[in-house]
């Protein structure tokens, strides 16, 4: 993404978007909450594809084999780089436009009750892949399934041992500077809520898709809840039916962010890419075909 000069009004992680339309501009203020204004969106997506694809990746990859997740989370940031919009976010009453296309998920140290959880962040460029996310989930998934220690709960621990009073009064004032974009970095580095997308794999804890709701704190415009494989009908024109392996998706979108029109362009977009996966082996910022 092109480094543009910081100027007055400008965020350290966004450039403030000073050309929007009177529309939006209101918008934004009028509707000051992320909460209140979440488009949720769902879809089905047939994998025969991805299934297709994996299969021919994982001959030779057997260490670390390709995943679902791994084609997804790649169509995501593909989608959001090409579709750049997807990548705002508005605090304080102000839209800006974020520096760069970043995701965040959760990697679960051990699948049990008491299994704790890390956080992975990716932090893409335009040059990025399918290949070079792939090596980026290998790194973190191992990292984070190790015993190091997890860092990002440290600030939490030392808020939680003040006493109360003294604990909320710490937390309104950094909401305060969170409005501003004034939270250090150490603090939001490794936030999920500071990222393009958060994406929640319910699938792999055998739970079905469903709606997550997006935050007031932090930037995060967009929320991907992955659910769990199933076989699902799919007519044909001359009336038969056949069973596919589907998986099902949820988008929570901000819908201040931009039209109907924007947000269903982006969607067929994120399909057109896990129907044809071989896409995902060029740059991010390599421009589609999909209409």
């Amino acid at each position: 993404m092109e480094t543009q000069k910081r100027r007055r009004g400008d965020r350290r992680d966004g450039r403030l978007l000073r050309e929007l339309d009177s529309l939006h501009f209101i918008t934004g203020i009028i509707y000051p909450n992320r909460c209140d204004n979440e488009a949720y969106i769902s879809e089905r997506i047939d994998l025969t594809p991805v299934k297709a694809y994996m299969a021919r990746r994982n001959e030779t990859e057997k260490d670390f084999p390709y995943t679902y997740f791994h084609l997804l989370l790649t169509a995501l940031v593909k989608t959001i780089t090409l579709r750049p919009k997807m990548n705002r976010f508005i605090v304080n009453g102000n839209f800006f436009q974020r520096n760069e296309v970043t995701a965040s998920f959760v990697v679960k140290k051990q699948f049990s009750d008491k299994g704790a959880e890390a956080l992975a962040m990716l932090h893409t460029t335009g040059d990025d892949t399918i290949d070079t996310v792939h090596e980026y989930i290998r790194q973190q998934v191992t990292e984070c399934r190790s015993d190091k220690v997890d860092s990002t709960t440290g600030e939490m621990d030392i808020l939680n041992k003040l006493p109360r009073w003294l604990g909320k009064a710490a937390v309104r004032f950094i909401m305060w500077l969170d409005k501003r974009g004034w939270v250090p970095d150490s603090m939001t580095c490794n936030d999920p809520y500071y990222s393009s997308v958060v994406l929640s794999n319910l699938g792999s804890i055998k739970l079905k898709c469903g709606y997550h709701h997006l935050t007031n704190w932090g930037t995060c415009s967009v929320f991907c809840i992955i659910g769990e494989k199933k076989m699902s009908p799919f007519y044909d024109a001359d009336g038969s039916v056949t069973m596919r392996e589907t998986l099902d998706l949820g988008l929570t979108i901000d819908e201040r962010l931009a039209d109907g029109y924007y947000y269903s362009k982006s969607i067929r977009l994120l399909k057109y890419l896990l129907e044809h996966p071989e896409e995902l082996e060029k740059p991010l910022k390599e421009e589609v075909s999909y209409e």
